[in-house]
């Protein structure tokens, strides 16, 4: 009978509220009844409770989750390490802690409606083939500005990018060996790079990244028809 490998779920947290007008970081701001970043660490908890949970937040931010987590009676398992300079450096600092072969979420902190479809196409997927990353195909129609131009584009041969962005553990570590290079847009560029080809799986509609005021907004509209 084949091990069942283990699962890391690393949970990226260093955003701040600039884009949202608010002091507080998006990721502590409360939707529907608890913050953000609660809800994110319990979907991946009921997806897998076994799985080591990595939470990436910035050194200031420490003792504030601490508080919040006291304040919600939240007591699910996960670990707490330093955020780095770049999202590459936080990603880094969180795969320090992986000590032995499975499957690595790297996952938004501020995403927490990612379904558990996505979450089982991710890990089959790089079960598989060594990597996933969740996409959906563009609705509008795009143009490309050159000079005084706008030029029309093809659609169908663009993704939006969601995560998780998910890995054999050898892989993600492999490829996180490599100096930083400004042109890493997020994992699977790291990935690339390194000379690993990435697989699209499907994402889902919901999954969105809460950044403005709108998207807390859809987000708390979604939870609470979830939760009806």
């Amino acid at each position: 009978m084949e091990e069942r490998m283990k699962n890391f779920v690393i949970i990226v947290a260093g955003g701040s509220g600039s884009r949202m007008g608010t002091e507080i970081p998006k990721q502590f701001l409360e939707l529907h009844r608890k913050p953000v970043l609660m809800h994110t660490i319990q979907i991946f908890h009921d997806f897998d409770p076994e799985s080591k949970i990595i939470l990436v937040l910035p050194k200031d931010q420490h003792q504030f989750w601490k508080e919040l987590c006291l304040k919600h009676s939240f007591s699910l398992s996960h670990q707490v390490v330093f955020g780095g300079k770049t999202r590459f450096h936080s990603v880094q600092n969180g795969l320090s802690q992986i000590e032995n072969k499975g499957i690595v979420f790297i996952h938004d902190g501020v995403r927490p409606l990612v379904s558990k479809e996505t979450l089982e196409r991710c890990l089959e997927t790089a079960k598989k083939s060594g990597n996933a990353i969740p996409v959906l195909p563009v609705n509008e129609s795009l143009l490309r500005q050159e000079g005084n131009l706008n030029i029309s584009v093809d659609r169908s041969q663009y993704f939006s990018v969601q995560t998780p962005q998910t890995f054999r553990s050898e892989q993600i570590l492999d490829a996180f060996k490599q100096e930083f290079d400004t042109s890493f847009t997020d994992d699977a560029s790291v990935a690339e790079k390194a000379g690993f080809s990435i697989q699209m799986v499907e994402g889902n509609r919901e999954n969105i990244k809460i950044t403005t005021p709108t998207d807390l907004i859809i987000a708390q509209a979604l939870l609470q028809s979830n939760s009806l």
